[in-house]
């Protein structure tokens, strides 16, 4: 059977329990925005048949577009199965979240569960993880003392910054969380910059 439901606060507790895997079943795009640090994306659903069913539901009927996302789901379940999962010990303990932690989540889980897998989901999914990050970062806020490291561009913060945390200074390095040098230098050839909150996750973490 499923393994209760997780909450977000037992999931940060220093004596939460232990997980092989985060595991976010939600689409490519929803996955790229944003989600929490160290997740892997096993979609059930990819963005065009999100839309598909999304928009089944709304313009046909509720039933309709559940028994097409029922379809679908199943399909990319199986080949989950078949890829990630064949070469999983049956003491992996995966933790499965979706957008709210309901049907998408629910589905993986329940057939994890049944092969004998102990599967936990996270109780409200990405979006009580979001608010978690939003509340964290201005409760956090004024917990620390910082201090800006200035200087011309060239002139080595970056260098500073890396041999400090190096030594075990506490460095927070915006620039480095946002894949971005600033104006003058902009953005890092061969590495993407984070949507906006996917950088307030990273963020959050490194708080």
């Amino acid at each position: 059977m499923v393994q209760p439901p997780q909450t977000l606060p037992r999931y940060f507790a220093d004596d939460r329990p232990r997980f092989d895997a985060v595991i976010d079943v939600r689409s490519p795009a929803e996955f790229a925005d944003d989600h929490i640090p160290g997740a892997i994306n096993l979609p059930v659903l990819s963005d065009d048949e999100r839309v598909r069913v999304g928009t089944i539901y709304k313009q046909v009927s509720p039933f309709e577009a559940r028994k097409l996302g029922a379809a679908l789901v199943s399909r990319n379940i199986a080949r989950h199965l078949d890829e990630y999962f064949a070469d999983k010990p049956k003491e992996y303990r995966p933790l499965v979240y979706c957008w709210r932690g309901g049907q998408r989540s629910g589905s993986l889980a329940i057939i994890l569960s049944q092969i004998g897998f102990r599967t936990t989901v996270l109780a409200g999914g990405y979006k009580t993880y979001r608010t978690e990050v939003m509340d964290g970062l201005r409760d956090m806020a004024g917990r620390f003392t910082l201090r800006v490291l200035a200087g011309r561009t060239g002139s080595g913060k970056t260098r500073i910054l890396r041999e400090v945390a190096a030594g075990g200074g506490q460095v927070l390095d915006l620039e480095e969380l946002a894949v971005h040098r600033g104006s003058l230098l902009g953005s890092e050839p061969d590495r993407p910059q984070p949507p906006q909150r996917l950088f307030e996750s990273r963020l959050y973490e490194r708080l």
